[in-house]
């Protein structure tokens, strides 16, 4: 069996042992990510050449300690005015930014659903030990296994000890409601938390191989008694509080470490 060093290398290739300088944070809405540019006292490149013309993608800059800091959004689908959220916006962008920008690390932060019955609270941020598809149904030998899409999160152990975060495996569909085919496949996945976007930014980073660090706030409790909708738009905000109060927490402590550091 491979140990987490191993791990860290197979999912950051060589930038493991590299001290962490320039960090890109992924965030699906502009809700969410607000509050973090606000803390953080990042400014809008409004220009942003990093990206095709015409893309209504954003991106926000600015230091925190020995850090380059991004934030990137998807910014709103341009014939409706909504935030551009699911896996393949949020793919895209990060395809491109990551690209552009060759982070030392990406950090997916945004809102998720949470399970009850896995210890999930409103207001709980998690870090992702695991990405799982729930969405991508394929009832072929081996494509099976392909859509669900299985793959470990970097080993961030002494990251999640020491700010005393909860962890959990996230599950990610393009739906906000879940059906029983999703609630089968979700508690196949033995996901706590599920969202719209983690398992493919998780595909993406390692692709570009970027380790990746994926923190969820619940705004709502998918196996609880109140009806989805209601309680994530009653929740947004809190949640994004949650965020921006937890995000600095972990650029602060990666500045001056390696991703390797995080294991131990």
């Amino acid at each position: 069996m491979a140990g987490s060093d191993d791990v860290v290398a197979e999912k950051g290739g060589e930038r493991a042992s590299d001290v962490i300088k320039t960090v890109m944070v992924v965030i699906a809405m502009q809700a969410e990510a607000l509050p973090l540019v606000e803390t953080l006292q990042l400014v809008e490149d409004e220009q942003a050449t990093i990206f095709p013309k015409g893309a209504p993608w954003k991106k926000y800059s600015g230091d925190l300690d020995a850090l380059n800091v991004h934030v990137v959004i998807p910014g709103k689908d341009k014939s409706l005015g909504v935030d551009s959220v699911g896996t393949v916006p949020a793919s895209l962008l990060t395809y491109a930014a990551g690209v552009a920008l060759q982070p030392d690390l990406i950090i997916n932060a945004g809102t998720a659903g949470g399970f009850q019955a896995k210890g999930a609270n409103i207001g709980d941020v998690y870090i992702a030990t695991e990405f799982a598809n729930h969405d991508r149904r394929i009832p072929i030998p081996v494509f099976d296994k392909y859509g669900v899409g299985t793959m470990e999160a970097i080993p961030a152990g002494k990251l999640i000890k020491d700010l005393k975060l909860k962890e959990g495996k996230l599950s990610t569909g393009n739906s906000l409601d879940m059906t029983l085919q999703d609630e089968e496949h979700i508690k196949a996945n033995d996901a706590t938390v599920k969202d719209m976007e983690g398992a493919a930014l998780a595909y993406v980073a390692d692709l570009l191989a970027i380790p990746l660090i994926s923190l969820k706030a619940v705004t709502d409790i998918v196996d609880g008694n109140k009806p989805t909708v209601e309680e994530f738009l009653e929740n947004m905000s809190m949640a994004a509080s949650a965020l921006s109060r937890t995000v600095p927490l972990v650029l602060k402590y990666v500045s001056g470490k390696s991703v390797a550091d995080l294991s131990s």
